[in-house]
């Protein structure tokens, strides 16, 4: 027989398991039955019926939605919905030592469209208090040079003040989870030789801005900040 014939003749075969199948059923069911966090889901038996599956299968599936944080068991109420911890899955994964560069310089551009379009929250929350602090947190910076433009700790404890000021829990937790990244990158060699910038905006500067400035100006300024950095691993 012609092998080719033989080929277009095959259906594709699906390689997925039956928990993988079960798993994404109970998902579907949960959003058809419209559950919500708090409310119990059904006992393995009604699944088990439901869906035509053995327990066996019900509660492996069901162990795979618990390590992904969608439910959890509760005593006396049996399992539960929850709101999956997003981030505390995703840090598991988010290891410097083994992600490509690639990965690492597209995790930089996040930092990047994250810390230019802050400048509306930022505006709209910041107190004249997060102001002193800022001012604070500066002062304890030497002069920004276009030899010595920043530090990695200076970095850290200026833009983690900014995102607390968001008032954001996410965008807060999300900056937490890259800092390793961040860190690892800036001490790894990835980075090259500081360049020349003729203008460079400081984090002095910022604050100036954030106190009476416009969202745009510090859009701007920000992009200008920051631009030291991505130079050293990309063809700005």
């Amino acid at each position: 027989m012609n092998l080719a014939l033989l080929k277009n003749g095959m259906k594709s075969i699906d390689t997925s398991s039956l928990v993988d199948k079960v798993e994404d059923s109970l998902v579907e069911l949960l959003k058809e039955r419209k559950l919500s966090v708090g409310d119990v889901i059904p006992k393995e038996i009604e699944l088990a019926e439901t869906l035509g599956v053995s327990r066996t299968v019900i509660r492996e599936a069901l162990t795979r939605l618990r390590l992904l944080g969608l439910i959890e068991s509760k005593k006396k109420k049996g399992s539960v919905i929850t709101s999956p911890d997003l981030f505390g899955m995703m840090s598991k994964s988010m290891n410097p030592h083994i992600l490509d560069q690639d990965t690492l310089k597209e995790i930089f551009e996040i930092r990047l469209v994250l810390e230019i379009g802050m400048a509306d929250l930022l505006f709209h929350r910041i107190t004249k208090e997060d102001i002193s602090e800022l001012r604070n947190i500066v002062s304890n910076e030497p002069p920004a040079t276009q030899y010595h433009l920043f530090n990695v700790e200076h970095e850290i404890a200026f833009h983690g003040k900014l995102y607390e000021i968001t008032g954001n829990e996410t965008l807060k937790k999300f900056q937490k989870m890259l800092l390793p990244v961040f860190d690892y990158v800036h001490h790894s060699g990835l980075l090259k030789k500081q360049p020349l910038l003729k203008m460079f905006v400081s984090h002095t500067e910022l604050v100036s801005i954030l106190e009476n400035g416009t969202p745009e100006e510090f859009r701007n300024g920000m992009r200008n900040h920051l631009e030291n950095h991505f130079k050293r691993i990309f063809d700005l």
